[in-house]
């Protein structure tokens, strides 16, 4: 290229044809390169403000410089941006036959590239082919996302492994590698590729050797069960280079999951282990019952009880207390692997301390009965031993239900939830002038779903009028979860007594914004009510005793 386009031509086509199989793009894109790279060239020499193009012919290399211009009127504005044009005055004195709109083409001579031309053209070149290499590359690894490539590393920076990969390079950042494992340059090296990104600096290979989908290709390259399909990897959990967790399913089934991808003797999971330098391999069964899958998740630490919130995606497990340590695992490890591979928050707690709350709770359900109904002791055992928990539940009962317990008359059904509802009248003029004491305004207990509990709670965490209940966010009212000091703290909200769900605190909120005025209120649904009309019925409930009576007679 030093002695521009006199350069042989068939030099040239070899030129061009050397670098696209050394970078592996294609040869049309870098004689594309060559050719605006001539012909910024011929702008510099021939002047900036002509449209000149460039065109060398594949087969021959013959190489053709020409300037196009185009004729305009001759009051036509024209500044030093406007490109190719000439006015149709100097056109004609050409060509006599020059018209408005025509295009004319001029081959131009060939010429010596100078050194600022040389250096151009390089810079041209040498973009264009790294723009088209990085193109290349993005578009051969962006379908291989979640596959394992085989590489050797190039570098060690600061902790971070770049690891040629034949037709790229990958980088592998220090979390995502296996703790206490060196490499050095020249190493071959295993990795999972879990992200590809197109940025300005060129297509970033994300890799990584810590990822849970490394561990699930690995089982997958030596159990042919999981390649075929036979057995699916539901879910992974590790801690890299330590523990790991692993749920599988078999959908035939003839044939044990966990066994296949253990192996005879235990060889299929030891190849394993070792490409993860020794990271211990817990292999479960898949359940689709969230129970069974959290207890199977746990082991091999036995559970004697399982209580699921699944609002909160919480789960209380009760272990007998030998088993306590084990089901915790060394600084937590069993419990939070179990926790990532079920995605359910789990709380421990031994059988003893299970009983130890449960009596403490009927203790306390036992002196609230003896308070608010003025009975004894019995009398309040009894209504905690056949599971009533609040006053409310005593208020509200049917009276066949209290004198179906054993020792229990009519008369003492009628009278405890008598009491009862005594005793909540006087506990909600208290609270109600408690909540006036506080400051909270009418409109804040006239909201839907507010009780007057929730209002005396509200305002004791200074929330007292519509707008303020407006202003705040579901995790306010509930509680959320902070990390301190790398432990998980709950921060509590300030109905979490009431242990709302986040619809309803959502709701709550909602609809303190439809009465300010800030959102408009949904539409009511009005499918129920127009059925029900043109059916000549009364109500919703004649219509579905209409539907079921229309069903049967279908029958």
């Amino acid at each position: 290229m030093a002695t521009g386009i006199s350069a042989n031509r068939l030099e040239l086509l070899q030129i061009a044809d050397a670098v696209a199989r050394e970078k592996g793009i294609e040869k049309e894109i870098v004689i594309a390169s060559i050719e605006e790279a001539i012909q910024k060239a011929a702008r510099s020499r021939y002047g900036a403000e002509h449209d000149i193009r460039v065109v060398i012919d594949p087969k021959t290399g013959e190489t053709s410089i020409k300037r196009y211009l185009t004729v305009v009127p001759d009051d036509a504005e024209i500044d030093e941006e406007t490109l190719g044009v000439i006015r149709l005055s100097d056109a004609l004195a050409v060509d006599r036959d020059a018209f408005v709109g025509q295009v004319t083409d001029e081959e131009l001579p060939p010429f010596e590239f100078g050194r600022v031309q040389t250096q151009m053209a390089r810079q041209v070149v040498t973009g264009k082919v790294r723009e088209a290499e990085r193109e290349r590359q993005f578009e051969e690894f962006k379908d291989r996302v979640g596959e394992i490539v085989n590489g050797s590393v190039k570098r060690v920076e600061y902790g971070n492994v770049i690891v040629d990969l034949g037709r790229g390079e990958g980088i592998m950042r220090r979390d995502q590698s296996i703790p206490r494992e060196n490499f050095n340059i020249g190493d071959r090296i295993r990795c999972y590729i879990y992200d590809v990104r197109r940025e300005t600096k060129g297509p970033q290979i994300m890799l990584s050797r810590a990822h849970g989908g490394f561990m699930a290709k690995l089982f997958a390259q030596e159990v042919p069960e999981v390649y075929d399909g036979v057995i699916e990897i539901r879910a992974v959990a590790r801690d890299p280079g330590s523990r790991a967790k692993m749920a599988v399913v078999s959908n035939d089934s003839s044939i044990d999951p966990v066994g296949a991808c253990v192996g005879m003797r235990g060889s299929r999971v030891q190849a394993v282990v070792a490409e993860l330098q020794g990271e211990k391999i817990d292999i479960i069964q898949w359940n689709p019952d969230e129970a069974t899958f959290i207890v199977n998740a746990l082991a091999p630490a036995e559970v004697s009880k399982v209580v699921m919130d699944e609002e909160d995606e919480r789960v209380e497990v009760v272990v007998p207390d030998e088993q306590l340590s084990l089901a915790i695992g060394r600084r937590g490890q069993n419990v939070r692997l179990a926790s990532q591979l079920t995605g359910w928050q789990i709380d421990i707690m031994t059988e003893t301390q299970e009983s130890e709350r449960r009596q403490k709770q009927f203790a306390e359900t036992t002196a609230l009965f003896q308070e608010a109904l003025d009975v004894d002791e019995v009398i309040a055992q009894l209504l905690a031993t056949e599971g009533f928990i609040s006053v409310e539940d005593v208020a509200y009962v049917e009276p066949h239900e209290i004198a179906a317990i054993e020792g229990f008359d009519e008369d003492t059904a009628d009278e405890l939830p008598a009491r009862a509802r005594d005793f909540l009248d006087t506990e909600a003029a208290a609270q109600d002038a408690r909540r006036v004491e506080l400051g909270v305004e009418d409109g804040v207990l006239e909201i839907e779903g507010v009780t007057l509990p929730m209002a005396v709670a509200l305002g004791e965490g200074d929330v007292k009028t519509v707008e303020d209940l407006a202003g705040l966010v579901p995790d306010d009212l509930r509680g959320w979860f902070e990390s301190k000091d790398g432990e998980r703290v709950r921060e509590p909200g300030i109905l979490e007594a009431f242990a709302l769900s986040p619809d309803d605190a959502e709701a709550l909120i909602m609809r303190a914004r439809v009465v300010m005025g800030w959102i408009e209120a949904p539409p009511e649904p009005e499918y129920e009510e127009a059925n029900y009309e043109s059916e000549g019925l009364d109500n919703p409930e004649d219509l579905d005793l209409a539907t079921a009576e229309g069903e049967a007679q279908d029958a």
